[in-house]
């Protein structure tokens, strides 16, 4: 007796999750010609020294596995920076890995120490991958609101947050999509409210280098309390303008890091070779993220200019990213997202709702924009927002 295939029916780990706004949005903008300052990726070139080394390292055999944390020069180079940046000092061989981007490095943080039952923190609006990682870890999602407005962390509302069964808090300076930027206080306060805790920091710093108008980038690793206790995550290709790349890296003590390495070898285990080599030798000259917070400044400026001068949104503070947040509350009466589908389809520019980035969906009437594009892409987007 013969039977029909069948695919078995499949109960989904991730019954929230569906199609991204940013694919949404992006394949929208394609769809309708939009200009797009959605996704947040460059439209620009990166340096073609930097795609000189990727040669170079494939012409010289560089194509077969490296270590399983990532190749030593690099791990070296990291390492030099963020002693030079931040006054602290991580051992190449045994706290710092290579990992195939920021997200990936997140989820690896999450499974090293994140068990079933156990809270994690996250501070909302944030990156939508953080819950659906907490949710494959068995993990239960604890969401706290920034401040509405003003984006800051509230830190009553944290201290309120953390009980027993709270496992790890998810931060992000500077920060997507707000482009708020933690202060020194701020971090110190956090410093100050875990110093009695085992709760783990998972803190993602992939804009490091964008901050902006004399301000610093107040990494964890400044603060002693903080760094014992933290996985720190930064990304490569946002820093280098390769975000198809998906290179990024973690930083973290080394009992903590031996546990990462563990998840990281069965998920990963090893990331791209020769682009590791390309960014070893490329790193040497640290004149390229130094020079990144002018870089993204004069765009932030060019593209803030222009709708100050030429629409009736509300900007927002730009602190650091290369985002751009507007409240619409004096342009329409629709909700974030459908302004966001409107503004696409009738005045040919993407942008992403805010609301996209809460448990919750909530609305503020504030919309976020991509700078990190060419001038005249910016340009464009003005001439066409100008409408509005």
């Amino acid at each position: 007796m013969s039977t029909s295939p069948r695919t078995p029916d499949i109960v989904t780990k991730l019954p929230a999750v569906g199609t991204t706004i940013f694919t949404v949005m992006s394949a929208l903008a394609a769809e309708k010609n939009a200009v797009n300052l959605g996704q947040g990726f460059p439209d620009f070139h990166c340096d073609p020294k930097l795609l000189e080394d990727v040669t170079a390292a494939m012409a010289a055999g560089h194509n077969q596995y490296p270590p399983m944390p990532g190749i030593p020069a690099l791990r070296d180079a990291i390492a030099a920076k963020i002693s030079a940046q931040y006054g602290h000092t991580y051992s190449a061989a045994t706290e710092i890995t290579v990992t195939a981007g920021a997200t990936q490095a997140i989820i690896t943080a999450i499974l090293a120490v994140v068990r079933p039952g156990d809270e994690v923190i996250v501070l909302e609006p944030c990156y939508d991958s953080y819950v659906p990682n907490i949710e494959l870890a068995g993990g239960s999602v604890v969401r706290v609101p920034l401040v509405p407005g003003s984006f800051r962390p509230d830190f009553d509302r944290i201290a309120a947050a953390l009980t027993p069964r709270t496992r790890a808090i998810i931060i992000n300076t500077p920060h997507n999509p707000s482009a708020t930027v933690w202060t020194e206080a701020e971090m110190r306060k956090l410093e100050e409210l875990l110093a009695p805790t085992d709760v783990f920091v998972i803190s993602d710093e992939v804009y490091e280098h964008m901050v902006f108008d004399g301000a610093r980038h107040e990494s964890v690793a400044r603060f002693p309390g903080l760094a014992a206790r933290s996985f720190i995550v930064s990304s490569f290709g946002k820093t280098y303008h390769v975000t198809g790349w998906k290179v990024g890296y973690v930083a973290a003590p080394a009992p903590l890091m031996a546990e990462f390495r563990k998840v990281h070898q069965f998920n990963v285990f090893t990331v791209n070779t020769p682009m590791q080599h390309a960014l070893a030798q490329y790193m040497a000259e640290p004149k390229p993220y130094l020079e990144l917070p002018a870089f993204y400044q004069r765009k932030r400026d060019l593209f803030a200019a222009g709708l100050a001068e030429e629409t009736r949104f509300r900007l927002l503070r730009s602190e650091g990213s290369y985002f751009q947040c507007v409240d619409i509350s004096a342009v329409s009466d629709l909700s974030e997202a459908e302004f966001c589908l409107w503004l696409t389809r009738e005045i040919g520019v993407a942008a992403i709702p805010l609301s996209a980035f809460y448990g919750n969906g909530f609305d503020q009437r504030v919309v976020r924009f991509c700078f990190a594009k060419k001038d005249e892409t910016l340009l464009a987007a003005l001439e066409r927002l100008a409408r509005l």
